[in-house]
């Protein structure tokens, strides 16, 4: 239960708002997500304060009703029924904004719920959207939100150069721990965006917290985030996607459901014995998808539960049972094919794992303890930078 008044970064701006937006016409890059504790949307909020000079709208992946269910389903501009604004999606024909876009404003407001995790694109929307604003010189002010999967815990390998893509463009690791504007304060000095960046940080929010001690309503960020507790065991199991296990799309439970009709619930527990997962319980059942992979077919799986956050650890999890099923079905088990998030020729698992040599240490049978000691040297070289970003108190 929350003790604390925490205030998010749009009821912040709205209560004082910065004298460097006096007479600035604003654009605002958000999602339905984008509200206040009232449950308020951030642009009727921001109309009301600054009237005309809210001139424009932008939206991430899915939608700005997150009504896209899946990657690559492109969603086009509009005009916003609420607003009556441009809405410009960065999801569509390009997930650039344009010069053209951005002659509607002088300063880009970014409000956009993140789940903590490397491969949420929305990151990298934010990212174009700083590039942009470096190119045509003008200001972008992150409205900060918080981590819903906690400030602290940083878990997994680095992402490699070779492997860069919309779902990895930086070297950061599954798990970042970072808030949405630590993000952006991060890869705009450290990868050279050079955009004039400002941040307006939360009131009251620790790092040891996750969303559901922070007293706000979840308001889903992408049709298959629909709670909090899928954002826990996101960062691990959105390897899946990278494979024909189904990862949970086409039930009420995506993330925290994984299985397909070849699996069996003994061997693959009995196989998952050798390795320490702390902090949660494969709970043995049957689920079928209507929709995605496996669609009416019955999946022999496992529902993933939490059952202490705290020593939990998702992407070891998710690598452990991936590695176990690989070898216990390899006529059956296979990886996804491109094209992936608009990549045409590299294997999308690699994509997600942001390292080849992470995949081929699994399917070699590489101890998972020998495959995360050698990312070991990257992750505390990464710790070492983040916390030079680092808004709220550890």
């Amino acid at each position: 239960m929350c003790t604390n008044i925490i205030s998010n970064g749009l009821e912040v701006l709205l209560a004082a708002p910065p004298s460097a937006l006096d007479g600035k016409r604003l654009g605002l890059l958000s999602n339905q997500a984008s509200t206040d504790r009232n449950l308020v949307h951030a642009r009727v909020l921001l109309q009301q304060r600054f009237g005309p000079r809210l001139t424009c709208l932008f939206s991430p992946q899915h939608g700005f009703f997150c009504e896209k269910q899946d990657n690559m389903i492109e969603s086009g501009h509009a005009i916003d029924r609420v607003t009556g604004l441009p809405l410009f999606s960065l999801y569509g024909e390009s997930r650039r904004p344009s010069r053209a876009m951005f002659e509607h404003l002088d300063v880009l407001l970014i409000d956009l719920v993140d789940v903590g995790t490397r491969v949420y694109t929305f990151l990298y929307t934010m990212a174009y959207c700083l590039e942009a604003a470096a190119e045509y010189g003008k200001q972008v002010v992150v409205l900060d939100r918080p981590n819903p999967v906690g400030g602290i815990a940083v878990e997994g390998n680095i992402l490699e150069p070779e492997w860069t893509s919309f779902v990895g463009l930086y070297p950061l690791p599954m798990r970042h721990g970072l808030t949405f504007g630590e993000l952006a304060l991060l890869i705009n000095k450290d990868f050279g965006l050079g955009a004039d960046l400002h941040v307006v940080p939360m009131q009251g929010w620790k790092r040891s917290m996750l969303f559901r001690d922070t007293g706000f309503p979840w308001v889903f960020p992408s049709p298959n985030m629909p709670t909090p507790e899928t954002a826990l065991v996101y960062p691990g199991q959105v390897i899946w996607e990278g494979t024909n296990i189904s990862e949970g799309r086409g039930t009420t439970l995506p993330f925290e459901l994984v299985g397909a009709p070849f699996w069996e619930h003994e061997p693959i527990l009995k196989a998952l014995e050798q390795t320490d997962l702390p902090g949660c319980l494969l709970r043995p059942l049957i689920f079928e998808p209507t929709s995605g992979k496996w669609a009416g077919k019955g999946c022999v799986g496992f529902q993933l539960h939490v059952t202490d956050a705290d020593t939990f650890l998702p992407y070891r999890t998710s690598l452990a049972l991936l590695q176990v099923v690989m070898h216990l079905y390899p006529e059956d088990f296979s990886y996804k094919e491109t094209p992936y998030e608009y990549e045409y020729e590299r294997l999308p698992m690699d994509l997600i794992l942001g390292d080849k040599r992470v995949r081929e240490g699994l399917e070699t049978g590489l101890p998972l303890r020998e495959i995360e000691a050698a990312w070991q040297g990257k992750i505390n070289k990464f710790k070492e930078i983040r916390i030079r970003y680092l808004l709220y108190p550890e």
